[in-house]
């Protein structure tokens, strides 16, 4: 039977995950089996850059704070090694970055997500990895709503010109 301060700091990691979960409105369960350290590193620093918390847990802890959250859905697939990478504020930006990084190491593979507390599938998931990023998206957006504004002032000022070309020249003194 563990002692009463190894079951205190198991609950306290419970309570930090549980909490990440909830504040979380993405995030991507994998498996992290044989990755190299470099490799791990640089997966590290390119999720840390992007805003997504990334960190090794135990399985029996996650499927804890899972519960506590109502992820039961990740229950099913927490066994061996188990990492969560989860976002505060970018819906994309773990998928984007785990589906890369899994697409060119073979030993990693990502076994499940979620979004907005839904657990969702790999085909959702793979499809979220496929989105441009919300900078990118927003770009776009903006010059969606800028194309009309644009049109219209060409046509505008192909209207002053054809008026000038119209109109006589002065007469000379």
């Amino acid at each position: 039977m563990p002692s009463e301060k190894i079951l205190e700091q198991k609950k306290q990691v419970v309570g930090e995950l549980t909490e990440t979960l909830n504040n979380a409105c993405a995030g991507v369960v994998v498996d992290y089996k044989g990755t190299s350290v470099a490799d791990d590193t640089k997966l590290r620093k390119e999720l840390r850059e992007a805003g997504v918390k990334y960190e090794v847990v135990k399985n029996t802890l996650l499927r804890l704070a899972a519960k506590n959250v109502g992820l039961d859905g990740l229950c099913e697939v927490l066994e061996g090694t188990t990492a969560i990478a989860t976002s505060a504020d970018d819906y994309v930006a773990a998928a984007r970055i785990i589906g890369k990084f899994a697409e060119t190491h073979k030993n990693f593979s990502v076994k499940s997500g979620f979004l907005d507390k839904d657990v969702i599938g790999l085909d959702k998931i793979e499809s979220l990895a496929k989105l441009p990023s919300r900078e990118v998206l927003l770009a776009t957006v903006c010059n969606v709503f800028n194309a009309p504004i644009s049109a219209f002032a060409r046509a505008i000022q192909a209207i002053v010109d054809k008026k000038g070309e119209a109109a006589p020249a002065p007469a000379e003194a």
